[in-house]
């Protein structure tokens, strides 16, 4: 008997379907990596997160990606990355952006994961604050909620994703671009953290 698995209609559950063992493959990473085991562990996270997030706010000034998500100026934590690791006395280092030559609709898949670890957060910030003493205001700022708050906002880019503005013959370049967005993140993790 042949079965036939239909590929999901909306663009956010094919990301969400076809993305899944990337995302297992960053929750191994993060067991690996013991950000939370100390400070100094922490810092190597922001570190890596900082340069996630220059990646992905790079792709910001892209029209086309303003248009696809009208609200970009409540998005991204460059900067709250960068806060963290002045307040922990930790420096970024050197990185490269890699996303230079990233346009829509890849651009679009970098950003999925990218909102998608906002999600995840919440977890992460109680970790922080139980184990190492730190807050929204103060080392943590990455780890934050959006003021308008978490699920609301990713709703909001959610509906974004699966507006229908986007042809379904694009949507395979998102997943590339998402694809694109868990290795980066997953290399920058192993390079901070010195993983095999």
């Amino acid at each position: 008997m042949n079965t036939v698995l239909e590929r999901p209609a909306l663009l956010s559950q094919r990301l969400k379907h076809e993305t899944a063992a990337l995302h297992e493959l960053m929750h191994d990473l993060m067991e690996r990596a013991q950000p939370f085991a100390s400070r100094e562990q922490y810092a190597r996270f922001v570190a890596a997160q900082y340069h996630f997030q220059r990646d992905v706010e790079h792709l910001f000034a892209d029209p086309a990606i303003q248009a696809a998500v009208p609200d970009l100026q409540v998005r991204g934590r460059e900067a709250a990355a960068l806060a963290d690791l002045a307040d922990i006395g930790a420096a970024a280092g050197e990185e490269v952006i890699v996303t230079r030559d990233v346009t829509m609709p890849e651009a679009l898949g970098w950003l999925y994961v990218s909102e998608g670890s906002t999600l995840g957060a919440a977890f992460l910030l109680k970790e922080v604050k139980d184990k190492l003493g730190l807050s929204e205001t103060f080392g943590a700022r990455n780890l934050a909620a959006y003021p308008e708050g978490r699920a609301l906002v990713w709703r909001r880019f959610v509906s974004f994703l699966d507006q229908p503005t986007l042809a379904a013959d694009q949507h395979d370049a998102v997943l590339d671009g998402a694809a694109a967005a868990f290795s980066r993140f997953g290399e920058l993790l192993k390079r901070h953290f010195d993983l095999a």
